[in-house]
């Protein structure tokens, strides 16, 4: 049995690019979410959070 109880959902993270809104974004795709990485300033650390996101097989 899969342990992923987000699959098939998307989930929207603001500030995800750095601290808490980061590490919920990224446990969000441990568990199957779809994320989509949303920031303000830091371009550079949200595609690194999506590059690490991308890498779990999800989006």
């Amino acid at each position: 049995m899969s342990h992923r109880p987000f699959a098939g959902r998307v989930a929207l993270v603001t500030g995800s690019s750095r601290g808490i809104g980061r590490a919920i974004a990224l446990r969000l795709a441990r568990d199957g979410a779809d994320v989509v990485v949303n920031y303000r300033k830091r371009d550079d650390a949200a595609r690194c959070t999506a590059a690490e996101i991308e890498a779990r097989g999800v989006r």
